[in-house]
């Protein structure tokens, strides 16, 4: 696993939705799968999903370029990968490194594989993963997106019309929970998360806890 970190871009690459690819290599089945992933509690579990779904293959080798916290904008990259028991570094990596190289983010990748009787060996292996990742994500397609971050916004009852129609007005994704206070849980471009803060901070006239 390492962590990147970069200044957040104004836009991103990454899968536009789920997406599979299948074939075969001397007996053995791959089979790969891609799917946008937010957070590293996203990745892993589309990660979990996969091995429920196959769980008696030989291998289902997971990786994954996804924020380490999304609260920090997608500045810092969580990147991680496993063999899952194959020789180490013909799987994974591979996996992985077909993420860094097509440039795509906030991903995950899992490839399946039943063993067919004839060993590929490292080389083979890390042929086979690396077209199984590829294959994925042109079936699944690459779309540019726009960093954002997440955070929230604790008022009292009486302020939280106010911060209801400032987040509606400006159209980001919100979350309201109504409890002893009402908690908004925001996720907003990067470029425009600064100002909506004060912006919240303004009409409640510094009432709003942010976090």
């Amino acid at each position: 696993m390492t962590d990147g970190d970069a200044d957040a871009p104004d836009t991103y690459r990454t899968v536009a939705g789920p997406g599979q690819a299948d074939f075969e290599v001397r007996g053995s089945e791959f089979v790969g799968y891609v799917s946008p992933a937010e957070t590293v509690a996203d990745a892993e579990a589309f990660i979990g999903d996969v091995e429920s779904e196959h769980p008696d293959a030989t291998h289902n080798v997971p990786a994954y370029r996804v924020p380490a916290d999304p609260s920090k904008a997608d500045v810092l990259l969580r990147e991680w990968c496993s063999d899952d028991g194959e020789p180490t570094g013909s799987s994974g990596k591979p996996a992985l490194n077909v993420l860094v190289q097509r440039d795509v983010r906030n991903v995950v990748a899992v490839v399946t594989r039943y063993y067919g009787g004839t060993n590929l060996g490292v080389g083979g292996l890390a042929r086979a993963y690396s077209r199984a990742v590829k294959e994925a994500v042109d079936d699944a397609g690459v779309v540019e997106k726009r960093p954002h971050e997440r955070f929230r916004a604790v008022v009292a009852y009486d302020d939280s019309g106010t911060v209801r129609g400032i987040l509606e007005s400006t159209g980001v994704e919100f979350e309201a929970d109504y409890d002893e206070q009402v908690a908004f849980a925001v996720r907003v471009p990067v470029a425009d998360a600064a100002a909506l803060r004060d912006r919240l901070r303004s009409a409640t006239s510094g009432r709003v806890d942010l976090s």
